[in-house]
Protein backbone atom coordinates (compact mmCIF):
# COMPACT_ATOMS: atom_id res chain seq x y z
CA UNK A 1 0.00 0.00 0.00
CA UNK A 2 0.96 3.38 -1.14
CA UNK A 3 1.71 5.77 1.84
CA UNK A 4 0.68 10.06 1.47
CA UNK A 5 1.66 12.41 4.21
CA UNK A 6 -2.10 14.90 4.74
CA UNK A 7 -0.83 18.22 3.94
CA UNK A 8 2.07 19.48 5.89
CA UNK A 9 1.32 17.86 8.97
CA UNK A 10 3.82 15.04 8.39
CA UNK A 11 1.06 12.56 8.97
CA UNK A 12 1.65 9.74 7.17
CA UNK A 13 -1.11 7.33 6.39
CA UNK A 14 -1.65 4.54 3.77
CA UNK A 15 -3.54 6.03 0.75
CA UNK A 16 -6.32 4.78 1.06
CA UNK A 17 -8.09 4.84 4.82
CA UNK A 18 -10.93 2.59 6.19
CA UNK A 19 -14.46 4.73 6.85
CA UNK A 20 -16.08 2.46 9.71
CA UNK A 21 -18.90 4.20 10.14
CA UNK A 22 -21.32 1.32 7.71
CA UNK A 23 -19.63 -1.97 10.12
CA UNK A 24 -22.61 -0.73 12.28
CA UNK A 25 -24.16 2.73 11.83
CA UNK A 26 -26.29 4.56 9.10
CA UNK A 27 -26.36 1.79 6.61
CA UNK A 28 -28.99 -0.57 8.02
CA UNK A 29 -28.46 -3.49 10.28
CA UNK A 30 -24.60 -3.66 10.82
CA UNK A 31 -22.55 -6.35 10.89
CA UNK A 32 -21.80 -8.92 13.59
CA UNK A 33 -19.36 -7.51 16.32
CA UNK A 34 -16.64 -10.56 15.14
CA UNK A 35 -17.05 -9.65 11.52
CA UNK A 36 -16.44 -6.05 11.86
CA UNK A 37 -13.52 -7.30 13.82
CA UNK A 38 -12.23 -9.56 11.47
CA UNK A 39 -12.88 -7.08 8.43
CA UNK A 40 -11.09 -4.02 10.25
CA UNK A 41 -8.28 -6.67 10.79
CA UNK A 42 -8.41 -7.94 7.08
CA UNK A 43 -7.01 -4.23 6.20
CA UNK A 44 -4.89 -3.67 8.26
CA UNK A 45 -3.18 -6.89 7.10
CA UNK A 46 -3.67 -5.33 3.42
CA UNK A 47 -1.55 -2.15 4.47
CA UNK A 48 -4.39 -0.01 5.15
CA UNK A 49 -3.38 2.42 8.24
CA UNK A 50 -5.65 5.06 8.33
CA UNK A 51 -9.26 4.23 10.32
CA UNK A 52 -11.95 6.86 10.59
CA UNK A 53 -14.97 6.56 13.15
CA UNK A 54 -16.62 9.31 15.90
CA UNK A 55 -18.46 8.56 18.93
CA UNK A 56 -21.79 9.68 17.27
CA UNK A 57 -21.59 6.51 15.34
CA UNK A 58 -23.84 4.44 16.96
CA UNK A 59 -23.37 6.50 19.17
CA UNK A 60 -20.57 5.17 20.55
CA UNK A 61 -20.53 1.57 19.66
CA UNK A 62 -18.45 2.44 16.54
CA UNK A 63 -15.69 3.32 18.42
CA UNK A 64 -15.74 0.78 21.09
CA UNK A 65 -15.76 -2.17 18.17
CA UNK A 66 -12.75 0.26 16.70
CA UNK A 67 -11.18 0.20 19.57
CA UNK A 68 -11.34 -3.91 20.18
CA UNK A 69 -10.16 -4.62 16.63
CA UNK A 70 -7.47 -2.00 16.48
CA UNK A 71 -5.85 -2.63 20.08
CA UNK A 72 -3.34 -5.52 19.28
CA UNK A 73 -1.64 -3.33 16.15
CA UNK A 74 -2.15 -0.09 17.46
CA UNK A 75 1.35 1.51 17.15
CA UNK A 76 1.24 0.49 13.27
CA UNK A 77 -2.38 2.33 12.78
CA UNK A 78 -3.52 6.22 12.82
CA UNK A 79 -6.91 6.70 14.26
CA UNK A 80 -9.37 9.37 13.80
CA UNK A 81 -12.64 10.17 15.75
CA UNK A 82 -14.93 13.23 16.13
CA UNK A 83 -16.54 15.50 18.95
CA UNK A 84 -19.17 18.26 18.80
CA UNK A 85 -22.45 16.36 18.84
CA UNK A 86 -24.50 16.61 21.76
CA UNK A 87 -25.60 12.76 22.10
CA UNK A 88 -28.81 11.93 24.27
CA UNK A 89 -29.50 7.84 24.75
CA UNK A 90 -29.20 7.26 21.14
CA UNK A 91 -29.55 9.91 19.10
CA UNK A 92 -28.19 13.36 18.07
CA UNK A 93 -30.44 16.12 19.39
CA UNK A 94 -27.56 19.01 18.20
CA UNK A 95 -24.26 20.50 18.47
CA UNK A 96 -22.03 20.99 21.49
CA UNK A 97 -18.54 22.15 20.70
CA UNK A 98 -17.68 24.12 23.85
CA UNK A 99 -14.49 23.91 25.31
CA UNK A 100 -15.22 21.53 28.19
CA UNK A 101 -17.58 19.11 26.05
CA UNK A 102 -14.69 18.88 23.52
CA UNK A 103 -12.36 17.51 26.54
CA UNK A 104 -15.15 15.35 27.91
CA UNK A 105 -15.30 13.81 24.50
CA UNK A 106 -11.80 13.59 24.19
CA UNK A 107 -11.40 11.22 27.67
CA UNK A 108 -14.24 9.03 26.71
CA UNK A 109 -13.04 8.47 23.03
CA UNK A 110 -9.83 7.30 24.25
CA UNK A 111 -11.36 4.82 27.19
CA UNK A 112 -13.45 3.69 24.49
CA UNK A 113 -11.11 3.32 21.83
CA UNK A 114 -8.54 1.81 23.86
CA UNK A 115 -5.55 3.60 23.99
CA UNK A 116 -3.96 6.70 25.29
CA UNK A 117 -3.89 9.15 22.29
CA UNK A 118 -6.73 9.96 19.65
CA UNK A 119 -4.20 10.92 16.15
CA UNK A 120 -6.87 13.18 14.45
CA UNK A 121 -9.14 14.60 16.35
CA UNK A 122 -11.79 16.01 14.20
CA UNK A 123 -14.59 18.61 14.72
CA UNK A 124 -17.65 16.49 13.40
CA UNK A 125 -19.65 19.71 12.32
CA UNK A 126 -18.90 23.61 12.82
CA UNK A 127 -21.14 25.02 16.08
CA UNK A 128 -22.48 28.37 15.38
CA UNK A 129 -22.95 29.01 19.02
CA UNK A 130 -18.85 28.75 20.16
CA UNK A 131 -16.48 30.37 18.34
CA UNK A 132 -14.04 28.80 16.33
CA UNK A 133 -11.03 29.88 17.87
CA UNK A 134 -12.12 28.81 21.66
CA UNK A 135 -12.48 25.11 19.68
CA UNK A 136 -9.00 25.54 18.20
CA UNK A 137 -7.87 26.48 21.55
CA UNK A 138 -9.69 24.02 23.45
CA UNK A 139 -7.92 21.34 20.85
CA UNK A 140 -4.72 22.83 21.30
CA UNK A 141 -5.03 21.91 24.87
CA UNK A 142 -5.34 18.52 24.37
CA UNK A 143 -2.51 18.31 22.04
CA UNK A 144 -0.24 19.81 24.69
CA UNK A 145 -1.07 17.20 27.14
CA UNK A 146 -0.69 14.33 24.69
CA UNK A 147 -3.85 13.17 24.49
CA UNK A 148 -4.45 14.20 20.64
CA UNK A 149 -1.90 14.34 18.03
CA UNK A 150 -3.58 16.07 14.82
CA UNK A 151 -6.92 18.53 14.95
CA UNK A 152 -8.97 18.08 12.45
CA UNK A 153 -12.57 19.76 10.87
CA UNK A 154 -15.39 18.42 8.74
CA UNK A 155 -17.45 20.34 6.72
CA UNK A 156 -16.42 23.60 7.38
CA UNK A 157 -15.85 26.76 5.07
CA UNK A 158 -12.44 28.14 4.12
CA UNK A 159 -13.17 30.83 6.18
CA UNK A 160 -13.73 28.90 9.25
CA UNK A 161 -11.06 26.41 8.57
CA UNK A 162 -8.56 29.82 8.05
CA UNK A 163 -9.64 30.61 11.65
CA UNK A 164 -9.16 28.34 13.56
CA UNK A 165 -5.52 27.18 11.95
CA UNK A 166 -4.48 30.62 13.10
CA UNK A 167 -5.01 29.19 16.48
CA UNK A 168 -3.90 25.08 16.30
CA UNK A 169 -2.76 24.22 12.76
CA UNK A 170 -5.27 22.22 11.18
CA UNK A 171 -4.21 18.84 10.13
CA UNK A 172 -6.90 17.85 7.62
CA UNK A 173 -10.41 18.85 7.03
CA UNK A 174 -12.68 16.12 5.89
CA UNK A 175 -15.58 16.66 3.83
CA UNK A 176 -18.22 14.74 0.94
CA UNK A 177 -15.91 14.44 -2.17
CA UNK A 178 -16.59 12.42 -5.26
CA UNK A 179 -17.16 11.92 -8.86
CA UNK A 180 -20.92 13.37 -8.05
CA UNK A 181 -20.31 16.10 -5.53
CA UNK A 182 -16.95 18.51 -6.10
CA UNK A 183 -17.86 21.64 -4.43
CA UNK A 184 -14.68 21.19 -2.46
CA UNK A 185 -12.52 21.82 -5.73
CA UNK A 186 -13.44 24.92 -5.67
CA UNK A 187 -14.91 26.20 -2.06
CA UNK A 188 -11.71 24.76 -0.39
CA UNK A 189 -9.24 23.70 -2.30
CA UNK A 190 -6.87 26.42 -2.75
CA UNK A 191 -7.31 27.34 0.71
CA UNK A 192 -5.87 23.59 1.83
CA UNK A 193 -2.99 24.08 -0.59
CA UNK A 194 -2.38 27.56 0.89
CA UNK A 195 -1.70 26.76 4.28
CA UNK A 196 -1.11 22.77 3.80
CA UNK A 197 -3.88 21.24 5.21
CA UNK A 198 -4.60 17.66 3.90
CA UNK A 199 -8.27 16.59 2.52
CA UNK A 200 -9.86 13.05 3.25
CA UNK A 201 -12.99 12.87 1.13
CA UNK A 202 -15.70 10.74 3.18
CA UNK A 203 -18.65 8.68 0.52
CA UNK A 204 -15.69 8.74 -2.43
CA UNK A 205 -18.57 6.09 -3.59
CA UNK A 206 -21.40 8.55 -3.59
CA UNK A 207 -22.15 6.30 -0.38
CA UNK A 208 -22.64 3.08 -2.74
CA UNK A 209 -24.03 5.10 -5.64
CA UNK A 210 -20.84 4.97 -7.68
CA UNK A 211 -20.34 1.31 -7.60
CA UNK A 212 -22.85 0.49 -9.80
CA UNK A 213 -25.13 -1.41 -7.09
CA UNK A 214 -27.70 0.75 -6.87
CA UNK A 215 -30.63 1.23 -9.06
CA UNK A 216 -34.53 1.67 -9.63
CA UNK A 217 -35.54 -1.31 -8.02
CA UNK A 218 -33.66 -1.08 -5.04
CA UNK A 219 -35.28 -0.19 -1.43
CA UNK A 220 -33.59 1.37 1.19
CA UNK A 221 -34.06 0.02 5.15
CA UNK A 222 -35.43 2.48 7.35
CA UNK A 223 -32.15 2.35 9.37
CA UNK A 224 -30.94 3.32 6.26
CA UNK A 225 -29.70 7.22 6.37
CA UNK A 226 -30.21 6.91 2.54
CA UNK A 227 -33.87 6.37 2.54
CA UNK A 228 -34.26 10.41 3.72
CA UNK A 229 -31.50 11.77 1.09
CA UNK A 230 -33.46 13.53 -1.34
CA UNK A 231 -30.18 12.18 -4.13
CA UNK A 232 -31.73 8.66 -3.65
CA UNK A 233 -35.41 9.46 -4.29
CA UNK A 234 -37.21 7.73 -6.60
CA UNK A 235 -37.93 10.47 -8.57
CA UNK A 236 -33.78 11.33 -8.76
CA UNK A 237 -32.38 8.22 -9.32
CA UNK A 238 -33.52 7.25 -12.43
CA UNK A 239 -31.32 10.51 -13.40
CA UNK A 240 -28.45 10.03 -11.47
CA UNK A 241 -27.65 6.08 -12.86
CA UNK A 242 -26.96 7.85 -15.93
CA UNK A 243 -23.46 8.96 -15.19
CA UNK A 244 -22.67 5.48 -13.51
CA UNK A 245 -24.41 4.06 -16.66
CA UNK A 246 -21.30 5.67 -18.48
CA UNK A 247 -18.68 5.23 -15.28
CA UNK A 248 -19.24 1.25 -15.98
CA UNK A 249 -18.61 1.10 -19.63
CA UNK A 250 -15.39 3.43 -19.01
CA UNK A 251 -14.46 1.25 -16.40
CA UNK A 252 -14.73 -2.47 -18.28
CA UNK A 253 -12.44 -1.00 -20.79
CA UNK A 254 -9.48 -0.15 -18.21
CA UNK A 255 -10.24 -3.92 -16.99
CA UNK A 256 -11.60 -2.57 -13.10
CA UNK A 257 -14.85 -1.61 -11.42
CA UNK A 258 -16.78 1.29 -11.68
CA UNK A 259 -15.85 2.07 -7.68
CA UNK A 260 -12.16 1.51 -8.74
CA UNK A 261 -12.28 4.42 -11.53
CA UNK A 262 -14.21 6.47 -8.84
CA UNK A 263 -11.15 5.96 -6.54
CA UNK A 264 -8.94 6.17 -8.60
CA UNK A 265 -9.84 9.45 -9.98
CA UNK A 266 -9.91 11.00 -6.18
CA UNK A 267 -6.71 9.78 -6.26
CA UNK A 268 -5.30 11.57 -9.00
CA UNK A 269 -6.68 15.16 -7.98
CA UNK A 270 -3.96 15.79 -5.80
CA UNK A 271 -1.11 13.82 -3.29
CA UNK A 272 -2.87 14.94 -0.17
CA UNK A 273 -5.87 13.44 -0.46
CA UNK A 274 -6.69 10.06 1.36
CA UNK A 275 -10.24 8.82 0.84
CA UNK A 276 -11.67 6.74 2.79
CA UNK A 277 -14.70 4.22 1.65
CA UNK A 278 -15.96 1.76 3.93
CA UNK A 279 -17.54 -1.43 3.56
CA UNK A 280 -18.67 -4.38 5.48
CA UNK A 281 -17.66 -7.39 2.68
CA UNK A 282 -14.48 -8.33 2.58
CA UNK A 283 -14.28 -8.87 -1.33
CA UNK A 284 -15.27 -5.40 -1.58
CA UNK A 285 -12.51 -4.42 0.60
CA UNK A 286 -9.90 -6.22 -1.52
CA UNK A 287 -11.74 -4.56 -4.96
CA UNK A 288 -11.25 -1.07 -3.30
CA UNK A 289 -7.78 -1.36 -2.34
CA UNK A 290 -6.76 -2.45 -5.67
CA UNK A 291 -8.31 0.76 -6.90
CA UNK A 292 -4.83 2.17 -6.04
CA UNK A 293 -3.28 0.19 -8.29
CA UNK A 294 -5.03 1.26 -11.81
CA UNK A 295 -3.30 4.19 -13.62
CA UNK A 296 -5.48 6.94 -14.93
CA UNK A 297 -3.74 9.31 -17.78
CA UNK A 298 -4.14 12.69 -18.34
CA UNK A 299 -6.44 11.84 -21.77
CA UNK A 300 -8.27 9.27 -19.16
CA UNK A 301 -8.94 11.96 -16.27
CA UNK A 302 -10.07 13.99 -19.65
CA UNK A 303 -12.46 11.64 -20.66
CA UNK A 304 -13.69 11.05 -17.00
CA UNK A 305 -14.09 14.89 -16.10
CA UNK A 306 -16.25 15.78 -19.75
CA UNK A 307 -18.63 13.18 -18.75
CA UNK A 308 -19.03 13.84 -15.66
CA UNK A 309 -19.91 17.69 -16.96
CA UNK A 310 -22.06 16.52 -18.96
CA UNK A 311 -24.76 14.87 -15.89
CA UNK A 312 -26.47 17.24 -14.05
CA UNK A 313 -27.12 14.97 -10.19
CA UNK A 314 -30.68 15.52 -9.27
CA UNK A 315 -31.34 16.17 -5.92
CA UNK A 316 -29.97 17.72 -2.93
CA UNK A 317 -27.29 15.93 -0.47
CA UNK A 318 -28.87 16.01 2.57
CA UNK A 319 -32.63 17.21 3.67
CA UNK A 320 -32.79 20.63 4.85
CA UNK A 321 -32.30 20.31 8.41
CA UNK A 322 -28.70 18.64 8.08
CA UNK A 323 -28.00 20.81 5.20
CA UNK A 324 -28.10 23.42 7.32
CA UNK A 325 -24.75 21.89 9.70
CA UNK A 326 -22.35 21.77 6.58
CA UNK A 327 -19.79 24.66 4.87
CA UNK A 328 -20.16 27.35 8.04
Amino acid sequence: MHKRVLGKSGLEVSALGFGCMGLNFGYGPGVRREEGIAILRAAVDAGVTFFDTAEAYGPFTNEDLVGEALAPVRDRVVIATKFGFKLEGEKSVGLDSRPAHVREVADASLSRLKTDRIDLFYQHRVDPEVPIEDVAGAVKRLIEEGKVRHFGMSEASAGTIRRAHAVQPVTALQSEYSLWWREPEQNVFPMLEELGIGFVPFSPLGRGFLTGKVDETTRFEESDFRSGLPRFAPENRSANLAFVAWLKGFAASKAATAAQIALAWILAQRPWIVPIPGTTKRHRLVENLDATRVELSAEDLRAIDDAAAKITVKGARYPEHLQRQVNR
